[in-house]
């Protein structure tokens, strides 16, 4: 089964095999947001994948 391209292009792969990705909605309209908002939005998070999905869409990034 091939990669999910689009997926992959919106998370990465840590040394230690985590996955990361950015939190959503820090693309436009932030000028409402208040400043912990905005800080917090900057900083990636953590991903918890189910096997199912890493297989679906991670077939040749992740084993």
């Amino acid at each position: 089964m091939k990669t999910n391209k689009s997926y992959t292009k919106r998370i990465r792969v840590t040394k230690n095999g985590k996955l990361v990705a950015r939190k959503a909605g820090q693309d436009h309209f932030n000028a409402k947001e208040g400043g912990r908002t905005k800080g917090v939005k900057k900083h990636p998070i953590s991903l918890t994948v189910t096997n199912h999905i890493r297989r679906q869409f991670l077939s040749g990034k992740v084993k």
